[in-house]
């Protein structure tokens, strides 16, 4: 799109080790992020399960690492949940969500509501840097940053802190911010904006039309 970009990472990573993944009694994998595809698979050796993805790049995540039945809810939790009531079956067995130690949405509580047996597996952790990454600080500093893009409610609310903590608070006031969702909107919007944008749709390619507009 010929736009300069610095990657300031909010989250670390880290994947817990363990036993292979017992999928006994499971008709389908939900995955909420990149990241659950990637904890799942280092753990299971498990590919054909049904996969119901809460976004394109979740599902493309999960079809490059072998899964062989990927469908996109291309939303959000609640995309992912009609998109299982729609699939699946309440008595064709239980629902596995490859999870994080910290969740976005009530998935369980939709699920089981229909009627779904959930389950999730704790398969990794984010966790969040004390300081904004010296990159970034620099350049809103130096002022040659014209706006923040912003892709989840953690990663929004870390940044919020991180940028107070450093003063810059007045500088904010002179960037545009661009989130991928009303949710991450909500986490960052009182920090004084030039200007708020949400994407259409809480996907990136939503997200980047928004920009581009």
């Amino acid at each position: 799109m010929g736009v300069q970009s610095i990657s300031a990472p909010l989250l670390e990573i880290i994947f817990d080790d363990g036993p292979e993944i017992d999928t006994t009694g499971v008709q389908a994998l939900l995955f909420t992020s990149a990241n659950g595809v990637r904890a799942f698979a280092k753990r299971s050796k498990v590919r054909d399960l049904k996969a119901l993805a809460v976004g394109d790049a979740t599902a493309r995540e999960a079809t490059a690492l072998g899964f062989t039945d990927v469908t996109s809810a291309t939303g959000d939790v609640l995309a992912l949940t009609l998109l299982a009531a729609d699939q699946l079956e309440t008595s064709g067995g239980a629902l596995l969500h490859a999870a994080g130690s910290r969740i976005a949405g009530d998935l369980k509580g939709k699920l089981e509501a229909s009627g779904f047996s959930y389950r999730r597996e704790v398969l990794y952790s984010a966790q969040t840097p004390e300081t904004l990454p010296q990159n970034a600080l620099d350049a809103i500093v130096a002022g040659d940053v014209d706006g923040v893009l912003l892709f989840s409610p953690r990663t929004a609310m870390t940044f919020a802190k991180l940028a107070l903590d450093a003063g810059l608070a007045e500088m904010l006031g002179q960037l545009n911010v661009y989130c991928l969702s009303s949710a991450v909107a909500q986490k960052v919007e009182a920090l004084g904006w030039a200007a708020v944008v949400v994407a259409e749709r809480p996907e990136q390619a939503a997200l980047l039309a928004s920009l581009k507009a």
